[in-house]
C-alpha cells in the first residue's frame, strides 16, 4: 500500500496537548466500543464485496495507487495513520498551494478543487472513500462516531480551546456530517458541533448520529 502523505515534517513541541487534557467519558464506554467493532465488521465486509470494482475504477481513471494515507491527530493528540480510497490526482499534496481555500480558520475546502478525479467525486459524494477507515475504527485508532481528525498542519495551529475536541476519539461521523458535511466551512462551527457532541453524548446518541449520516449521505445532503 503506498503512501501518499506530505514528508514535511512539523515540530513537534507544537502539537503537544495542554497537561490538564483528558479523556472523555465516551472513551471508556464498553457500549460504545462494541458498537464500533460490530460496525466496523459489517463495514469491512461491505468494503471486501466493493473493493475490486472500486479498485479497477480508480486506476482506470488516473494513474497513482489505490489508498491515500495520511497522518492524522486522534485521542489527545495522538498521531495515527489514517487510509482512504484515493479521491485526488496522485500529486494533490504539492498542488494544494494552487487551490484556493474557500474555508475560514483552520481547514482546507474547495467545492470545485480541481485535484479531485471524476471517480474521486462519486466516491466522496456517496462516502465510499472513508470505508478504509472502518479498519481503523476495529483496532481502536478512530470510532464510528466521533470528531473529525485534524491534519499535523492543523493541530500545530491549534489554540487552547481546540484542543477539547480531541477529548475523544475521531469519528468516521460526528456532528459536523449530520450538519451540513462539506458546507460547513468555518473551522469554529466544527469545534462547537465537536463540543456539542461531548456535551450531549450517551451510550444511545451514537446510533441516532449513525442513523442520521446514513439519511444525509443517501440523500446526498452537503457533499459535493
Amino acid at each position: 500500500m503506498q503512501s501518499t502523505f506530505p514528508t514535511a515534517t512539523v515540530n513537534p513541541l507544537l502539537l503537544a496537548p495542554p497537561t490538564l487534557q483528558v479523556p472523555h467519558r465516551s472513551v471508556n464506554s464498553i457500549f460504545k466500543r462494541l458498537l464500533d467493532i460490530a460496525g466496523s465488521l459489517i463495514g469491512l465486509i461491505i468494503l471486501g464485496i466493493l473493493f475490486i470494482p472500486l479498485a479497477l475504477a480508480i486506476k482506470l481513471d488516473s494513474p497513482g495507487p489505490i489508498f491515500y494515507a495520511q497522518e492524522r491527530y486522534g485521542l489527545l493528540g495522538r498521531p495515527f495513520r489514517i487510509y482512504k480510497f484515493r479521491s485526488m490526482v496522485q500529486n494533490a499534496d504539492a498542488l494544494k498551494a494552487q487551490v484556493k481555500n474557500e474555508a475560514s480558520g483552520l481547514i482546507f475546502k474547495n467545492q470545485d478543487d480541481p485535484r479531485v478525479t471524476k471517480i474521486g467525486r462519486f466516491l466522496r459524494r456517496s462516502s465510499l472513500d472513508e470505508f478504509p477507515q472502518f479498519w481503523n475504527v476495529l483496532i481502536g485508532e478512530m470510532s464510528l462516531v466521533g470528531t473529525r481528525p485534524p491534519t499535523a498542519d492543523e493541530v500545530s495551529r491549534y489554540d487552547s480551546h481546540h484542543w477539547q475536541r480531541l477529548n475523544v476519539k475521531p469519528g468516521m461521523t460526528g456532528e459536523w456530517q449530520v450538519n451540513g458535511r462539506s458546507t460547513v466551512k468555518d473551522f469554529e462551527d466544527i469545534v462547537k458541533l465537536d463540543l456539542r457532541y461531548q456535551d450531549q453524548w450517551h451510550p444511545f446518541y451514537d446510533l441516532a448520529l449513525i442513523a442520521r449520516t446514513v439519511y444525509v449521505i443517501l440523500a446526498k445532503v452537503g457533499a459535493f
